[in-house]
């Protein structure tokens, strides 16, 4: 049984970038569609406005749990892989910057596969720490060559688009509001905290692709009930997470039932890319066990054949104190 590692946040950005996760990500979903994956469904407890989350996977010969709380002073998740097989410690990683291309990574596979050939115009709501990678994913898989960013903080919307002016060498507009930023736009990502809808149809060019990424709990919500109305293909990363936890859907599906939903893995399978006569399609994420196994086994693969990562030793068993006298 040989010793696990520990991937700090440097190892892991050393390791990966966004271009290879999305790699890792389609090949984790086709593994998924043939039955050689499986999600453990994500828990949430929430407790205030802040949530403690845990979601897992088996994906080859590991199994692995990511857990984290999401609170306003900040987050720090981890992620932990064990030998399918024996139970043992395969490696813990630090899974900040992993968890950021993971869930950019994933919106960039449903857009290659669900978004039309040419996009040159990008909307996005929402500036906060998941809105770089999703930019990037966008970029890894269309040739984009102008961005359309919203914030209803003006100050955070002017920060974040010289931010990605200096990391993706592209135009970026500072919108005045949803509307302008999806005016044109093939592809639009929300990406926010909202707990109120901020986009309707209304606002959306026919043959758009939308990401809607940024209501993962129940007390948050992105895009109004219209927007189902015109859609013609939806996906999602995981569906009985969005049945528990995503309040759009839930209110739309739950009492029409939910034969339209389908997982982004079951698409892939299909070999169906975008028709031209579709209006909308809709990709819906709220993260998943499989996603972060994708990435987690990706990078122990690199790290084992590189040497990086801090090598730490098995768990030795102890028996416990069953009474004042145990040592």
């Amino acid at each position: 049984m040989s010793d696990a590692i520990w991937l700090t946040e440097q190892d892991v950005v050393g390791l990966m970038d966004l271009k290879d996760a999305i790699g890792a990500l389609e090949r984790a979903l086709v593994l998924e569609a043939a039955g050689e994956a499986a999600n453990m469904t994500k828990t949430l407890l929430q407790y205030g406005t802040s949530n403690l989350h845990a979601i897992g996977a088996k994906l080859g010969d590991l199994v692995g749990t990511k857990t984290w709380a999401h609170t306003g002073g900040g987050t720090s998740p981890l992620l932990m892989l064990w030998d399918a097989n024996n139970g043992s410690l395969v490696a813990v990683i630090e899974a900040f910057a992993m968890g950021n291309m993971r869930t950019g990574g994933i919106s960039g596979v449903a857009a290659d596969w669900m978004a039309g050939e040419i996009v040159p115009v990008m909307g996005l709501v929402g500036t906060g720490k998941q809105a770089l990678s999703q930019v990037g994913a966008m970029l890894a898989v269309r040739d984009i060559g102008r961005l359309q960013v919203y914030s209803p903080r003006p100050e955070s919307c002017s920060a974040f688009a010289d931010k990605a002016r200096a990391e993706f060498g592209i135009e970026v507009v500072e919108a005045a509001s949803v509307a302008a930023a999806c005016a044109g736009a093939g592809i639009v990502t929300l990406v926010t905290r909202a707990t109120t809808p901020c986009l309707d149809a209304a606002m959306l060019e026919p043959g758009t692709h939308l990401n809607a990424v940024g209501a993962i709990a129940p007390d948050r919500e992105e895009f109004a009930q219209d927007v189902f109305d015109r859609v013609g293909r939806i996906a999602v990363d995981n569906l009985p997470g969005v049945q528990q936890l995503s309040r759009e859907f839930m209110t739309r599906f739950d009492a029409r039932g939910w034969d339209a939903v389908r997982p982004l893995s079951a698409l892939i399978a299909t070999g169906t890319r975008r028709e031209a006569r579709e209006d909308l399609s809709l990709f819906k994420a709220m993260g998943m066990g499989i996603s972060d196994l994708a990435m987690g086994t990706e990078l122990v693969r690199r790290a084992r054949a590189s040497g990086a990562g801090r090598v730490i030793p098995q768990p030795r068993k102890e028996k416990p104190r069953v009474s004042r006298r145990s040592h």
